[in-house]
């Protein structure tokens, strides 16, 4: 029995169906994205979604939706599913779903009288074309299937509406056609394993609603241009194959590059299995660059963001390779912002003050991983390079003190930290002095280099600063407690001159959580129980105690009240790695059955939201429903770190 596996019941209820989706990526930035019914619910689902170079990569909508029509003694009944405007649902294929289960590839199979057919989509890997295989199991007589594209030519966070701008024109090509709506965008190649028939029948169809759009109170209303239908008789038994991509497929070959593609997948069958498949979809490749991907259905490249996920993606699932090819592409762009100050590329926020202490924390999770000699190797003087340039201030908004050795950082125009909502201009939460994640990642990175670098086979030019990194680290040993450590056994989220911000917040976790802390086992307890008293959900670390002032628990409302609540109540899974490991740390093996038992609530939400993955956050009250991004880079990353933590400790 498939472990993501959805009966009729399940499916055409849409009040349960609706908020659950499907993602599927190619490693090359293309996705395909929607409900489990198919019914498009946000303005970035697509069959087909792709960046496109020329307009900077952004992700743009070509084909929104291919409603499929099955015919029987001239009987059409339509498969598809649209809101349109006053709720309206058409055209109610949902009602002939029978099964949904998406153990290898997403298959929803419907049944229309007589017949059952199955409908099984698939990504190409580093190739922007998405393949659909219709199987007819069972068919009593004559069937047709027809096909209507609905096409939007957009960028995915835009919307279409209906124009005289369009280009019209339907191109044949083997098996299918071709069109290209607006210059400066791709061509689109629609084809069919077998030679179908084309019937012009041009329209707009107006009013589509994406109802999440709505409830997120920003527009979603659009109208899609419908050119035609594709129609080809089916026997049964018989499979056809329909592709779309941005270049001609050879028909002839589309079975085997279906049968090829489902070859490299890994069956989600399993919690593990399903997080290592959400992984590897953060993947992009392009060219010789490798970088990770924030998340869906609207992230980018964050130099933030893949430091703090690219052990867990990819360390954790035995994909040593993936990790050096990412961390090349990462590290070559923070040494050129490092010796130049030149922050443009596509790895955004690389100049952002605690970005160095993230990439040392990565070297840091390979070395874990690979042994200290191949860390060594490969990311020596990485970490010598790093280490001085933040102990020199070369960094415009990252300061040492020379007494207390703390660091500290400007946040009060830009946000400084993860943290970084705005509204009006403005930091929501303007941490600003000594951030207390800052200090514990630099003191942890200080520790990590002597170990790393103070030995033998070092090299030559690290010697001499050892010693030195050494008695930094001893300098914000003593000093650390005393600035950060209350009366009331936590942590202050930071501290600016006089003012100790007394926010009972996660960041915390990350300081008792490291390899090496700045504080001792009894204080590490101290805050972990204050953590885990007042931060901690089955799906992660709030984001502020509910006993602190602003505590805004819902990811809900408009736009401004969900950058109002971002930081200031939702849980975040990736910081349960954290808490887990200094829970670990602290109770030793008779944590690791509590640990386990932690997990179980995100082994909940395979099954729910983005299924297979995990969402951006949780809201923080009861029933921790999922919010913002479908699936989330760290997220998934720190879960299967934690995973993996466990496993070795259960060997």
């Amino acid at each position: 029995m498939s472990y993501l596996k959805f009966d009729k019941n399940q499916l055409i209820n849409l009040e349960q169906s609706l908020p659950k989706e499907m993602l599927r990526t190619n490693q090359a930035g293309a996705y395909h994205c929607t409900t489990l019914p198919g019914c498009n619910t946000r303005k970035q689902h697509g069959l087909l979604v792709i960046p496109i170079p020329e307009m900077g990569n952004k992700p743009h909508v070509l084909l929104s939706s291919l409603d499929e029509t099955v015919i029987q003694h001239e009987a059409p009944f339509n498969l598809g599913l649209h809101r349109y405007q006053g709720g309206v649902y058409s055209p109610n294929g949902h009602k002939y779903i029978r099964e949904f289960d998406c153990e290898s590839v997403p298959r929803t199979t419907y049944r229309v009288g007589g017949v059952i057919l199955t409908k099984e989509k698939i990504l190409i890997t580093h190739e922007n074309r998405v393949l659909i295989r219709y199987t007819l199991v069972e068919a009593h007589s004559a069937t047709t299937l027809q096909f209507r594209p609905f096409l939007a030519f957009r960028e995915s966070n835009s919307l279409c509406l209906a124009n005289d701008a369009i280009n019209r024109n339907m191109e044949p090509c083997e098996n299918g056609m071709a069109t290209c709506l607006y210059d400066g965008f791709p061509t689109l190649y629609m084809q069919f394993s077998r030679k179908p028939e084309w019937v012009d029948d041009p329209h707009w169809y107006n009013g589509i609603e994406y109802v999440k759009d709505l409830e997120r109170g920003v527009p979603y209303t659009e109208d899609l241009w419908v050119p035609g239908y594709f129609q080809i008789p089916i026997k049964k038994g018989e499979s056809i194959i329909f592709s779309a991509g941005v270049s001609p497929a050879k028909p002839r070959q589309l079975s085997k590059l279906y049968e090829h593609e489902i070859a490299l997948r890994t069956p989600r069958s399993s919690f593990y299995n399903c997080l290592k498949n959400a992984a590897k979809q953060f993947y992009l490749k392009d060219g010789d660059n490798m970088y990770v991907l924030s998340g869906y259905p609207w992230g980018v490249v964050l130099a933030r963001n893949t430091f703090m996920a690219v052990p867990g993606l990819t360390l954790a699932i035995h994909h040593k390779a993936d990790y050096e090819a990412i961390m090349k592409t990462a590290l070559t762009a923070l040494r050129h912002f490092c010796e130049t100050g030149d922050a443009s590329g596509r790895i955004g926020g690389i100049d952002l003050p605690d970005i160095p202490l993230w990439a040392l924390w990565a070297i840091q999770q390979y070395a874990k991983s690979e042994g200290d000699d191949a860390a060594r190797a490969l990311y020596g003087k990485d970490v010598a390079e790093l280490i001085s340039y933040i102990l020199e201030n070369r960094h415009p908004n990252l300061k040492v003190d020379a007494i207390t050795g703390l660091v500290s950082t400007d946040g009060t125009i830009t946000p400084a930290s993860w943290m970084n909502s705005m509204l009006d201009g403005r930091p929501v939460i303007p941490r600003t002095g000594m951030l207390v994640e800052f200090n514990a990642l630099w003191y942890n990175a200080l520790m990590f280099g002597s170990r790393l670098l103070g030995t033998e086979d070092a090299p030559e030019i690290t010697k001499a600063e050892v010693a030195r990194w050494q008695a930094e680290a001893e300098k914000i040993k003593g000093s650390f407690a005393d600035t950060f450590l209350n009366g009331y056994g936590y942590l202050y989220d930071y501290v600016n001159g006089n003012y100790a911000d007394p926010q009972v917040r996660p960041n915390m976790a990350v300081a008792i959580g490291l390899d090496y802390s700045p504080l001792d086992r009894r204080q590490r307890k101290g805050v972990l129980d204050v953590v885990t008293r007042e931060l901690l959900t089955p799906k992660g670390l709030r984001t502020l105690s509910p006993k602190s002032y602003g505590y805004r628990p819902f990811y809900l409302g408009s736009p401004r009240d969900r950058e109002l609540a971002l930081h200031q109540g939702p849980a975040r899974p990736w910081l349960m790695g954290f808490y887990a490991d200094a829970y670990l740390r602290v109770f030793g093996m008779s944590g690791v059955s509590y640990i386990d038992r932690m997990l179980i609530g995100f082994e909940d939400e395979m099954s729910q939201g983005c299924i297979g993955s995990l969402s951006q956050l949780y809201d923080a009250n009861p029933p921790f429903s999922g919010r913002g991004a479908i699936s989330h880079a760290t997220n998934v990353a720190q879960v299967l770190a934690t995973i993996r933590t466990l496993k070795k400790l259960n060997v």
